[in-house]
């Protein structure tokens, strides 16, 4: 049964009120279908006109003004409008003709015209409409419980008795469970006790429990339980979705040669309405009475609940299934973040573990080694030490160390594990929301596109609907501008590129600046001189830092002109539908951003320091030399890079831009804002929501393509950044409540949609998994120092140790052969016959000189078979991972079966009884009995988790649940 909100009686001058619960109602209870106006948070009376209402009942569901004038009929939606004045005797023909064809429909409007810039139509679905619809469009609606029960006592009971005289038995016959699934239970109820604090408060909220439903049909209303006030019977949510379905269906033009002069989404994109919406349900402001919105918000959206679980139930029964499946994905998706986050932590602690107790590391960082490096540029670079790189290698064993292999490989089934039971729950979803078998329905063209089209010649049948539409043809009009719209992504993914080439400039410049600090700063002052000292020590860390920084600014600039762009493109391509529209964009936006947020990112991991040469005969691009990867790797370089553009895409876009931008813009209108508290408090329901933002069909689409991003940034390079899944965690319960704070203060009330799943972000998901496996691979077998260090310590070291690694990465060359042009100026370490440089070539005195050594063969090899290895164990392993873990859970299977063929019985049975001529109507929610124990509600996981929470009842902490 559809869930209602029940507030808390007043007595006397209650400014307090107590707390709110939620509770069912049957047929024999229900309210009575009148509500007297109720006063919002501010004081002010919600709608001035109409008779006083003052001795009605009050409609507990309800306490601001959401009705007609005589207080009866519920407000389902509003229609805004302005005066047109470039065309006023059009926009006001489409709007009465679109009317009255409403009225035809049998939906009942009011009207609010009383002399201001906007006014209003309100929209009323009576009971006799939804019904048709709710038939027509074969919703899933509750059947009585009576009937269920009845049926469960005779087909059931038997079994159920002895099934619970067994499970009480001590010595029954029933062989005990396994050893592993006695583990198994036990490790689940210590992991649901240690959820406990995390639950949201069940006395507030009870569990929303799911109840038999067959498709509605009105020639068998018997079978539904139906309450005595029939308005109560379809929520607010199916209310708002069938005015919608009906809104886009009705035509606004007399004449019939303009064919596609149908729908609200037209009338919207061609200004002959400014808005229409659903109106949300009261204030969310601490002190506004009980009401839906605000129980989201004091209970969801408030950052008081950040670290608690998210009451789905109730986002969608207020919101839509649509919105709802999003931040169960979102909670879904966070919650799995808590054992990378502990992993990753755990790789990262035993990183500063070894960083300084390191055989290489101290190596590297004795003095006493003596090792002069050559110079980092030609001519003015000087010759260096190997352990003024001290710091630096350091800081990579942090990250560059053997637990790098084991954390790559666990977040790559992290990954396959995420997806594999997201698609369990997403079907535990379906079925408790009845969405398993939801189809899309037949998709019309969109507003824009008939626009466009409007004067086009060329028509087609359209085989699902009959109907002649515009129709561009592939080879003449489509392919034209699909290839111009893909050439076009082309060049600007090659800006990303270019611009990346550009932060490269940056840093050899930079770098090579910064190698010339002992040289040109002399200075009496000690602070100057500690300074220019300690950013000379750091000079690496420095230009990595800054170059990050600087490509940080240069990804936020490019993505708001990709995000232009890729609209503009779209709109070229003329596609028919939202879906066909939708797809295109996600493709576009993604494949930029990908672009944009990687690119950098994949050149240190892949490309810098593979192809750099040698001294004497470096390799050159544009005349100036690649970069190099400094002395402890260019891992660390990986990791910093990584960190920024995560850590300040993070803290930019979703604190600053989500957080800070909206308070700022609401203060500057609140400052600019010239009206008086008298006018405020004037203001009806619908005008409050018609100032809010609309909540565009978009704004799942960046919140998704957020997290998608965020989820490439795990486990694409999680193998450079173990932190990456803390940080990602800590946003994302940020990310909920600012999302939740959105769509519940900021947002009008968006249209509740109804979707089975997230569509083709999960098939995104996967493509990333895909090539995270792939890129993890040559991050550990390229990037980082694993397999030298394995190489050297099977086959050259002479104790298998360590001892000896740094010498043996490190050629030698012969400084006699620098050309003259090439050769270094500075000689402040006096002069150097001989300097080091990394790589695995023959020293000069052997022949061939500076060719690739045999070393150099063993570690490629090594590489180029941990790939293959890695690659085909992890991929075997998580494709065996995804054939065993069903993408239904077995007893959800059988549920599902069982239900069918329950409903199906009950059908039958009522029918056979109909036809004996028995009386239906007897069978009325009087006859319902209060005890669960009476009430089936459909056994499937969650059911389960609420009866192991409290084992004796099988209830929450309330002792009550709703059904839907």
């Amino acid at each position: 049964m559809a869930a209602k909100y029940t507030p808390a009686p007043r007595t006397g001058d209650d400014s307090k009120q107590k707390p709110m619960k939620l509770q069912t109602f049957s047929g024999a209870n229900g309210l009575d279908e009148e509500a007297q106006r109720h006063t919002d948070d501010e004081g002010d009376v919600d709608g001035q006109t109409g008779n006083s209402t003052q001795d009605k009942p009050k409609l507990e569901t309800d306490l601001r003004n959401l009705f007609f004038d005589d207080g009866k009929r519920r407000i389902d939606f509003i229609l805004a409008w302005t005066i047109d004045h470039k065309r006023p005797e059009t926009a006001r023909q489409a709007r009465q003709v679109f009317e009255e064809n409403l009225i035809k429909e049998g939906l009942e409007l009011e009207y609010d015209t009383r002399g201001r810039d906007v006014n209003f139509v309100k929209v009323h679905a009576p009971f006799d409409v939804l019904k048709r619809y709710a038939d027509i469009l074969k919703l899933r609606m509750p059947m009585k419980a009576i009937l269920a029960e009845q049926h469960m006592k005779e087909k059931y009971s038997n079994w159920e008795n002895r099934t619970r005289t067994s499970n009480n038995n001590v010595a029954s016959k029933t062989p005990l469970p396994s050893v592993g699934a006695r583990l198994w239970n036990n490790t689940i109820q210590l992991v649901r006790k240690f959820m406990v604090p995390f639950h949201y408060d069940e006395t507030l909220l009870p569990t929303v429990s799911r109840s038999y439903s067959c498709p509605y049909s009105s020639s068998r209303e018997y079978l539904f339980e139906i309450p005595e006030n029939k308005d109560e019977y379809f929520s607010k949510a199916i209310r708002s979705w069938i005015v919608d379905y009906i809104l886009r269906r009705q035509s606004f033009n007399v004449s019939d040669s303009k064919t596609f002069s149908f729908g609200i989404k037209k009338m919207l994109s061609d200004g002959f309405y400014s808005a229409a919406y659903p109106l949300h349900e009261g204030h969310w402001k601490a002190g506004s009475a009980n009401n839906a919105r605000k129980v989201l918000f004091d209970h969801w959206a408030n950052w008081t609940n950040c670290l608690k679980f998210q009451p789905i139930d109730y986002i969608r029964l207020y919101f839509g299934e649509k919105i709802a499946l999003y931040f169960a994905w979102l909670g879904f998706y966070t919650l799995m973040l808590v054992p990378a986050t502990v992993v990753g932590l755990a790789v990262f602690f035993y990183g500063l573990g070894i960083m300084s107790t390191n055989i290489a590391s101290k190596e590297l960082c004795d003095p006493h080694n003596n090792i002069t490096m050559c110079p980092l540029c030609d001519a003015r670079c000087p010759y260096w030490k190997l352990s003024d790189a001290c710091s630096h290698a350091k800081a990579s064993r942090i990250f560059d160390n053997g637990a790098t292999v084991f954390f790559a490989i666990f977040m790559s089934l992290w990954g396959t594990l995420f997806l594999e039971f997201w698609k369990r729950k997403e079907a535990t979803i379906q079925y408790k929301w009845d969405l398993t078998t939801f189809v899309q329905e037949e998709e019309p063209p969109r507003p824009e596109y008939l626009s466009k089209l409007e004067n086009w010649q060329i028509f087609k049948v359209n085989p699902v609907t009959g109907i002649q539409e515009p129709h561009l043809p592939f080879w003449k009009r489509r392919f034209p501008i699909f290839l111009a719209s893909y050439s076009i992504m082309l060049f600007l993914a090659a800006v990303a590129v270019t611009a990346v080439i550009g932060v490269i400039a940056y840093r050899v410049s930079m770098l090579a600046a910064l190698q010339l600090i002992p040289q040109h700063v002399s200075s009496n002052s000690t602070v100057v001189a500690t300074t220019a000292g300690l950013i000379y020590e750091n000079a690496s860390l420095v230009t990595t830092v800054t170059a990050a920084l600087i490509n940080l600014a240069i990804i936020i600039i490019l993505n708001v002109i990709y995000g232009h762009l890729a609209f503009w493109l779209t709109d070229w391509e003329c596609l028919r539908t939202q879906s066909e529209y939708d797809n295109s964009i996600t493709i576009k936006l993604f494949a930029l951003q990908f672009v944009n947020y990687f690119c950098s990112i994949f050149y240190i991991a892949f490309f810098k320091g593979q192809f750099v040469g040698r001294p004497g005969k470096y390799r050159t691009i544009f005349g100036g030399r690649q970069e190099e990867c400094e002395a402890g790797g260019c891992l660390i370089e990986l990791c910093i890079q990584l960190a920024i553009i995560m850590v300040g895409k993070q803290l930019i876009q979703n604190n600053f831009i989500e957080i800070v931008v909206p308070k700022l813009i609401k203060l500057v209108k609140r400052k600019c804002s010239k009206e008086t508290r008298e006018q405020k408090l004037a203001k009806t329901p619908w005008e409050k929501d018609y100032i809010l933002a609309p909540a565009e069909s978009m704004s799942l689409f960046y919140e998704y393509l957020e997290m998608v991003l965020q989820f490439g940034f795990l486990t694409i390079f999680c193998a450079a950044f173990p932190l990456a899944p803390l940080f990602a965690l800590l946003n994302n319960i940020v990310e909920i409540r600012v999302d939740a704070n959105k769509f519940t203060t900021h947002l009008r009330r968006p249209l509740a949609e109804k979707s089975a799943n997230i569509g083709i972000w999960y098939s995104v998901l996967y493509g990333i998994s895909r090539i995270a496996i792939i890129s993890n691979a040559f991050i550990i077998a390229l990037t980082s120092e694993f397999i030298p260090r394995l190489v050297y310590t099977s086959r050259y070291s002479p104790d298998e140790s360590l001892s000896g690694y740094i010498n043996f990465t490190m050629a030698y060359f012969n400084t006699s052969d620098f050309a003259p042009s090439d050769r270094p100026k500075d000689i402040h370490l006096g002069v150097i016959s001989m300097c080091r440089y990394k790589d695995f070539r023959n020293p000069p005195w052997e022949d061939p000189e500076y060719r690739r050594s045999t070393a150099f063969w063993h570690v490629l090899a090594a590489r180029l078979a941990f790939v293959v290895v890695f690659e085909n164990v992890v991929v075997v392993i998580t494709s065996l991972i995804s054939w065993l873990i069903p993408d239904v859970p077995t007893i959800l299977k059988e549920q599902i079966h069982r239900e069918a063929y329950i409903t199906n019985e009950i059908v039958l049975k009522t029918e056979l009884r109909r036809a004996q001529g028995e009386d239906l109507n007897s069978l009325g929610g009087a006859h319902l009995s209060n005890d669960e124990n009476l009430r089936y509600s459909p056994h499937h996981s969650e059911d389960i988790e609420l009866k192991q929470r409290s084992p004796s009842t099988g209830k929450s902490k309330s002792g009550s649940q709703i059904y839907i």
